[in-house]
């Protein structure tokens, strides 16, 4: 699931695959890597010389950022969602041709390619998976003594049905403001710090 979003309207983002992505960065062509997850996410592991631009953090300060990217720009997530979502946010800033990496770290660690690791953390969809499982699972047991409570449940069901068909979700917004999940690297002065080093 995808922190919350408008959904994404007008043609699907250009795509890079990871063998793609490998050949640039093999042979010196190297784009500039956003990696648009949470400073967690990001730390347990990405592609090296990606720099991390969460997604809220891109949102809310695409001008300022967008000084610091050209054209060949490609962003990076868990899956692609996230980064499909970031492509359209540059592109309404006025970036050309923003590119997203099919399939997002899974599809590159999927590849063999080489990966930055750091400590192992919980990625933000194993995370809302963990928060609705439990609210069912104990609304439910609740509801057997407490009449009307199972609601609760129904409630986080119809909220996860949304987010599948909106590609949004609430609760993962919620979860990336989370302490497990900043960091320093969320700060948009240090991302632009780390673009500017890589100029």
């Amino acid at each position: 699931m995808t922190t919350r979003e408008s959904r994404h309207v007008g043609p699907t983002p250009a795509a890079l695959t990871p063998a793609a992505l490998r050949q640039l960065l093999g042979n010196g062509n190297a784009p500039r890597m956003l990696d648009v997850r949470t400073p967690g996410e990001f730390r347990t592991s990405h592609i090296p010389g990606a720099h991390n631009v969460p997604l809220s953090t891109l949102r809310e300060h695409r001008a300022e950022l967008l000084a610091h990217l050209d054209g060949d720009v490609v962003l990076v997530c868990r899956s692609g969602g996230r980064a499909a979502q970031a492509e359209q946010v540059l592109a309404e800033a006025g970036l050309a041709n923003p590119r997203v990496l099919d399939g997002g770290m899974l599809a590159w660690e999927a590849a063999g390619a080489p990966v930055r690791r750091g400590g192992a953390r919980w990625d933000l969809e194993r995370q809302v998976r963990l928060v609705a499982g439990s609210l069912v699972l104990v609304t439910g047991i609740a509801g057997l003594f407490l009449p009307g409570v199972h609601l609760i449940g129904t409630a986080v069901g119809a909220g996860l049905t949304f987010a599948a068909l909106s590609n949004t979700c609430a609760m993962g917004m919620l979860l990336s403001r989370l302490p497990y999940n900043r960091g320093p690297r969320a700060d948009v002065r240090t991302a632009i710090a780390s673009l500017r080093a890589r100029s």
